[in-house]
């Protein structure tokens, strides 16, 4: 089936503007679109790219618009697809951002958002139970998951050795027998044209980086260095590595703090696009604060392109594999106790961001008294719990709702 720019663009730009929800509402949102209105992929193609983009670093839903874009019109058809699937939620992040660094001092922004960090609270919670429901099927994936959250959250172990150190022991002991030898097909791309995409996009990626860095832009450079690390280590979605991301930003670069964490994900979770756009959030914001609104346009510019260049070079780079990559053992084995270990470290992050709103974002947990608790904040959190857990409501009602009851508190008191 030919399928011209046009149509990818009215399709993908669709996805990209309904986009919001997280990745199993985008990625269920585009096989309504893509397999089941206009059969442009079938189910086994959709189901294959799903597996294969879970076994790469970032965003998977913005890594299978890639892939499909790139399937049905190659390049030019993963560049457009990708693109229209972050624009619209990007171009909201920044104006989201414009709006925080200018009225999130007043008191009843505050408030409002307040009854958003409650949310986020059970949004994270919310994750949690999700994948480990469908991840902890066995001793050794708990036991995973367990590790890595006491290694993070009590020693603060850097996120990318988690995942190097969960790899290596998922392709050792949690490899699974290869059933579908027989029908992989061959690969069909030659190891130089390999090569030789890994290099342009390469350059690509790095080329802004090394001119920050003769440019001397210290901040800016620190920023490009630092994004482009997760960009490699993002395995599990956003939630995993923003546990690794708040501990450096809040406490290794101490660019901003926890509550500005928890408002940024806030505000990104009422976004279309993937949540890993949070990034932009929080990088515009420290620029702001260190240098005003150029400079946080710039942070936000440069965050965004070393985030999602890597994405645009795992795909092209891989795409012509996906069918072998898909079926190999000891990789998904490594993506299983990657998954198990995520779990681990999505846990610190709820705890972490729970313990935050209870205690007014304490900065020694391990000195905090159980009287030091907010009723206030508490409640919230229990409101947010029944809106989401109790009444299922959808999760931008949600977040309006609290932003209005947190809003009333103040006047009520």
């Amino acid at each position: 089936m030919q399928v011209t720019s046009s149509d990818l663009f009215k399709v993908f730009g669709r996805i990209g503007l309904l986009s919001f929800g997280g990745p199993a509402a985008q990625i269920s949102l585009m096989q309504t679109e893509l397999v089941d209105k206009r059969g442009w992929l079938s189910d086994k193609q959709f189901l294959q790219a799903l597996s294969f983009c879970m076994l790469l670093p970032g965003p998977e839903a913005m890594q299978l618009a890639t892939y499909a874009g790139w399937r049905l019109r190659g390049l030019s058809g993963g560049l457009l697809a990708g693109l229209l699937f972050i624009g619209p939620g990007a171009l909201l992040i920044l104006a989201l951002g414009f709006g925080y660094a200018y009225y999130g001092d007043l008191p009843l922004v505050q408030a409002a958002f307040l009854g958003i960090k409650a949310t986020v609270v059970i949004i994270v919670f919310q994750a949690l139970l999700r994948l480990g429901k469908r991840t902890l099927t066995g001793h050794l994936p708990r036991a995973l998951a367990g590790i890595a959250f006491i290694a993070i959250f009590a020693f603060n172990i850097p996120f990318p050795l988690i995942i190097a150190a969960a790899a290596v022991l998922g392709c050792i002991w949690m490899s699974t027998p290869l059933d579908e030898a027989a029908d992989v097909a061959p690969v069909s791309v030659s190891p130089a044209s390999t090569i030789k995409t890994t290099l342009i996009w390469g350059a690509i990626w790095a080329a802004p980086v090394v001119g920050l860095w003769l440019s001397g832009s210290t901040l800016l450079f620190d920023l490009a260095i630092f994004f482009s690390t997760l960009a490699v280590v993002t395995f599990g979605g956003a939630y995993a590595v923003l546990a690794y991301m708040t501990q450096e930003i809040v406490y290794g670069f101490e660019w901003l703090s926890t509550a500005q964490m928890i408002d940024a994900l806030g505000l990104a979770e009422t976004t279309p696009g993937p949540l890993i756009l949070v990034t932009e959030f929080a990088a515009f914001l420290t620029g702001y604060l260190q240098g005003g609104p150029w400079l946080g346009i710039a942070a936000a510019l440069v965050t965004l392109w070393v985030t999602f260049t890597p994405c645009f070079l795992w795909i092209f780079v891989a795409a012509p594999y996906v069918d072998a990559i898909s079926t190999r053992p000891r990789l998904k084995g490594a993506l299983n106790a990657i998954s198990a270990c995520v779990v681990g470290v999505i846990l610190s992050l709820a705890v972490w961001f729970t313990l935050s709103v209870l205690f007014d974002a304490p900065k020694d947990i391990w000195g905090i008294a159980l009287a030091d608790i907010s009723i206030i904040n508490a409640a919230l959190i229990v409101v947010a719990g029944i809106l989401l857990l109790g009444f299922r409501l959808p999760l931008l009602a949600s977040l309006a709702f609290m932003a209005i009851i947190a809003g009333c508190v103040p006047a009520v008191l």
